[in-house]
């Protein structure tokens, strides 16, 4: 009895029906119910989900439970209802009916495998749930092809699912910058199969263009000069079409450098207390969440906007497959995508305590996200002290290539810090950015680079990586050998 409360109680919290979920009250049709056992077994099967479920006693709406006189245990015909529906639905299908009282008011609830090998079809016609609808499969030819397809080879995924025609040609040198950045050595011989960019018939995956050297995947940090995507739209800064590991890594960095620290004087005794615009670590973790189990099938990327008092973080997909909203919110951590956690988990990158999400909302509460059925948004909001000024001009626009020139602008009033960036230990054992220690593994690589070969090798700035050369020659870490048109770097080992 406690499973049933346990099943129904994660049902009603979820915020939507979905093509595996259905409420109804009172509602009872002899064959309906049989057809939307059809459809709910199917759109299971779509989902990725083992059981479907109707519940009964539960507004559809606001998935209040409000009870239910509905009964299976009576005789259609002559013939127990249960029975008729079982005879009527091909394959069998091992469907359960239980019910219990929540709240003291009756519920029913109706337990739906989902389909396996073939289509489950209610006198001998197949439906589909698109949306909360129910409908008959042959209506929808494109969803037949699909859930055949579903049915024959499993769910798509970034894994299984080959990256398009003229994405077959990829390198991967990035990948193997950012990994020796990290410490780990990646065999060129067998990095292919050990980080899964492989399908079954050896073609390059999704997942494979997601780390390649280049891919037509935009990633996009939209800057609007007030609360609303109808205010004009400031600037948009390009982080995408590379290897999502440095795209995430450059958004990162865009964060920390708009994340101002404001003196706050209010009730001012002795010292002054400096108050960042935003909690870094909550946008650290939303990022990094969106980018882990983002919906990346379609090659539709995260999307990141900027408004004037908040920070918006959109990924797509909604939920992860068998991921209940409690959990969710509890740090359960179930992946949207396997084996690209696995290798922000080797990274470094993530971990697998499920903290992400409490952080979130341990810095803004459970309002800061919001679920629905095909994307999360997570609102990190602005702590402005008196009014700081991270004010846009109105009706001035930026362009669209998100230059260093619109970066000054959307600050001109302000003292942006330096980046919070994570020391690590790079092999002349002096602490450095991690933005200096993947410019001193591409040195290392070739000592004969120049500035503007890192900077497209790193696609990074040339301002910035000139910074970073400067950072590693102060401490230690390279010397430059000979002029700067024929000469070379020297790596320093201490």
């Amino acid at each position: 009895m406690t499973n049933i409360i346990d099943t129904v109680t994660n049902l009603i919290s979820l915020p939507h029906e979905y093509e595996w979920l259905d409420f109804k009250e009172n509602w009872f049709s002899k064959d309906e119910i049989g057809e939307y056992i059809s459809a709910i077994s199917n759109g299971a099967a779509l989902s990725g989900r083992e059981y479907g479920y109707i519940v009964w006693g539960v507004n559809d709406k606001t998935h209040e439970i409000t009870g239910t006189t509905v009964n299976f245990d009576k005789d259609i015909e002559h013939e127990p209802y249960k029975h008729y529906l079982a005879r009527n639905l091909k394959p069998s299908l091992a469907f359960e009916v239980d019910e219990t009282e929540i709240s003291g008011k009756r519920v029913v609830l109706l337990t739906v495998p989902a389909a396996k090998s073939v289509p489950t079809k209610f006198m001998n016609q197949t439906f589909i749930r698109i949306g909360s609808s129910k409908e008959k499969l042959s209506k929808f030819p494109e969803w037949e092809i699909r859930l055949l397809n579903v049915l024959s080879n499993g769910i798509p995924t970034i894994v299984n699912t080959a990256a398009p025609d003229y994405a077959q040609d990829l390198t991967f040198e990035k990948l193997f910058l950012y990994y020796g950045a990290k410490g780990i050595r990646l065999r060129r011989d067998t990095f292919k199969k050990t980080l899964k960019l492989l399908t079954a018939d050896g073609r390059y995956n999704i997942m494979a263009l997601l780390l390649a050297d280049s891919n037509d995947i935009p990633i996009r940090v939209s800057v609007f000069s007030g609360k609303t995507k109808a205010d004009t739209l400031f600037s948009v800064k390009e982080y995408g079409n590379s290897c999502i590991l440095y795209s995430m890594d450059k958004i990162l960095e865009y964060g920390d450098a708009i994340n101002i620290i404001q003196a706050d004087e209010r009730g001012r005794i002795s010292e002054r207390k400096d108050v960042p615009l935003f909690d870094y670590e909550a946008f650290h973790e939303a990022l990094l969440n969106a980018f882990i189990h983002n919906k990346w099938l379609a090659m539709n990327a995260p999307m990141i906007s900027v408004f004037t008092d908040r920070i918006e973080i959109v990924s797509h997909g909604g939920l992860g497959i068998e991921q209940d909203l409690e959990g969710f919110y509890n740090g359960v951590s179930i992946p949207v995508n396997e084996a690209l956690a696995s290798i922000f988990l080797q990274l470094r990158l993530s971990e697998r305590s499920g903290r992400g999400v409490p952080t979130i909302v341990k810095a803004y509460g459970r309002d800061s996200i919001t679920i629905k059925k095909n994307f999360i948004v997570v609102t990190i909001p602005f702590n402005k002290i008196d009014a700081a000024p991270f004010e846009l001009n109105a009706g001035e626009e930026g362009n669209v290539e998100g230059n260093e020139k619109s970066d000054q602008k959307l600050h001109q009033n302000c003292t942006v810090t330096a980046p919070k960036t994570e020391n690590l230990h790079c092999n002349c054992t002096v602490n450095v950015p991690e933005i200096a220690l993947k410019t001193f593994m591409a040195l290392k690589e070739n000592p004969h680079a120049t500035a503007k070969d890192l900077a497209k090798t790193l696609d990074l700035s040339l301002r910035t990586i000139k910074n970073h050369i400067a950072i590693l020659k102060q401490n230690g870490c390279i010397v430059r050998i000979g002029s700067d048109k024929s000469g070379h770097w020297e790596i320093v080992e201490k």
